[in-house]
């Protein structure tokens, strides 16, 4: 199920999400290294790792050797200047590879120019932000002790695709079902998307920020729906 449009027109440029898809973008072709071990030691040092945030200390070299967190008591880490607060915000614009990247974008650009219409370009900004920040720490609330590093903007995104569904539960989405492209509701279509999230529990899906990040969109979006909407309407954009 792959979704190929929103029939969801929108009034002004979603100046914000297209920084973010260019900032990615850049990222991902100009600064993260091309090949496989350059790369996995650039997130290492970079990217926001549960067992870093929950000890506060960037790991030591057993911990990332045996990926057991809390291993080396007392030894050298590895990246002693790792800024953690810092880390948080550079794993929402890191990414694996070209499926995970085109993947995240075109999600974010199918739903998050509604999203930013409704927010306006500096609410949406900060909504966005704090929503990678939410979806991080709802994955390392549930992995504690993981030392894996967290990569992606699906978190963030995912809390957009939540704001979505609160705001426009009835607009139509252009789905790829097979061979045939049929309309389904966007609340039919993320419902099945957020419930699909549990099917991942046993892969190398973060599947936990997904989650924390669609409901951290929800939960934002939900009190503040008749006013945003009226943004739209009258086309005013205030800080929500």
């Amino acid at each position: 199920m792959l979704p190929i449009r929103d029939v969801n027109p929108t009034a002004v440029r979603p100046l914000f999400m297209w920084l973010i898809v260019a900032v990615n973008v850049i990222v991902f072709l100009l600064v993260q290294p091309s090949s496989e071990a350059e790369l996995e030691e650039f997130v290492y040092e970079h990217a926001a790792i549960a067992c870093e945030i929950t000890t506060g200390e960037p790991l030591a070299a057993q911990e990332i050797r045996t990926g057991v967190c809390r291993d080396a008591p007392g030894s050298a880490v590895v990246f002693p200047r790792k800024s953690l607060p810092g880390s948080i915000a550079v794993s929402m614009f890191l990414h694996a590879g070209i499926a995970h990247i085109v993947f995240n974008l075109w999600s974010l650009w199918i739903f998050g120019n509604n999203v930013e219409e409704a927010f306006g370009h500096l609410g949406f900004a900060i909504f966005y932000l704090l929503s990678g920040v939410a979806a991080t720490f709802g994955f390392v609330a549930l992995n504690p002790d993981l030392t894996a590093p967290l990569i992606g903007a699906s978190g963030a995104i995912a809390a957009v695709m939540g704001a979505y569904l609160v705001l426009f539960p009835r607009h139509q989405i252009m789905t790829l079902i097979f061979v045939r492209i049929v309309a389904i509701p966007a609340m039919a279509f993320l419902g099945i998307w957020f419930f699909s999230q549990f099917l991942f529990t046993e892969g190398s899906v973060a599947w936990e920020a997904h989650v924390a990040g669609f409901a951290f969109g929800v939960i934002v979006t939900l009190p503040f729906r008749r006013r945003l909407l009226r943004n739209i309407s009258t086309g005013s954009f205030e800080l929500a």
